[in-house]
């Protein structure tokens, strides 16, 4: 049985990487929008949370990819606040309004213990990418406590390579989105100009960590790719596949995703305004398996 990847570093090293990312908030960097304002100082960019952890809530999950579920759940932790603004978004609540909690590092390690006690397969760091310095002070105290179980970075796709080389040896699994295609729908739908060609550069740097998913009874290591189907195309389905299958690995574990729903400000747009049809979500699915992918619908 695999170990978990960051019992191969000193709790030492895990608290360098630490303060590596935590340098990176005195002039923020810490994904691809480069605010660049101190959130040490208690500036606020785009993500609007400051250098503590901010969660919404914590617990066994059922409802994620079956390779991460089993049988007892994988233990989720969803931190407030994005990146992104999309403008669809399902947890806008906590995602765009920031509903939670502010906690110490301290805290978020108590949390992790928890969830492994009671019997989570995996710590699920849900929304991560604006809160890794924070978080990964959190894992250094965890390990301290007795922490054994995988890591896994549940991230929106929007993630510098800067930030993800600081996580290679402490992750286990990536599980990003790649939502669009396309830079000008990501700047349409989630406000950022480039998202095309960030999440293609995130996507490289993890797979370049973990490779490709590795199952037994459960994953334990690797990439698994999400991607949610849009109305009228807009995801841009047939070139994301192309490229993972292509560029990444034609056995990228990919999950194509249908349960979009208009959420949010989606129903402002006319073309984001409805659920999508079953031909839409059949012609994706065959877009990915003409690509040579493994899909988990």
């Amino acid at each position: 049985m695999r170990k978990a990847a960051y019992l191969s570093l000193s709790i030492d090293q895990i608290k360098s990487r630490a303060k590596s990312l935590r340098d990176m908030l005195k002039s923020c960097v810490i994904c691809p929008r480069n605010c660049r304002v101190n959130r040490i100082g208690g500036e606020m960019g785009e993500c609007r949370i400051g250098p503590d952890p901010v969660i919404s809530s914590f617990g066994p999950h059922f409802g994620e990819e079956p390779p991460l579920v089993g049988k007892h759940g994988s233990g989720t932790i969803f931190f407030t606040g994005c990146n992104l603004h999309c403008v669809f978004c399902q947890n806008y609540e906590i995602s765009q309004l920031r509903y939670g909690e502010t906690v110490d590092c301290r805290r978020l390690a108590d949390i992790m213990i928890h969830l492994q006690d009671i019997g989570c397969h995996n710590i699920n760091l849900v929304t991560p990418t604006h809160q890794v310095p924070a978080i990964i002070e959190g894992l250094a105290i965890a390990v301290s406590m007795g922490l054994t179980i995988p890591i896994v970075y549940n991230s929106g796709g929007y993630d510098s390579v800067e930030t993800l080389r600081l996580l290679d040896g402490i992750i286990d699994i990536y599980m990003p989105d790649m939502k669009y295609g396309d830079n000008a729908v990501g700047r349409r739908l989630s406000g950022v100009p480039d998202y095309w060609d960030r999440s293609r550069e995130a996507v490289r740097e993890m797979h370049r960590q973990v490779g490709d998913l590795e199952i037994g009874e459960i994953a334990v290591h690797g990439l698994l790719v999400r991607h949610l189907v849009l109305p009228n195309g807009l995801a841009g389905t047939e070139k994301v596949m192309r490229f993972i299958a292509e560029e990444i690995s034609c056995r990228t574990y990919v999950n194509i995703m249908d349960q979009y729903r208009p959420c949010y400000l989606a129903s402002e747009d006319p073309d984001i305004c409805r659920q999508i049809t079953r031909e839409e979500f059949k012609e994706a699915i065959s877009m990915a398996v003409s690509a040579g992918l493994s899909c988990a619908e």
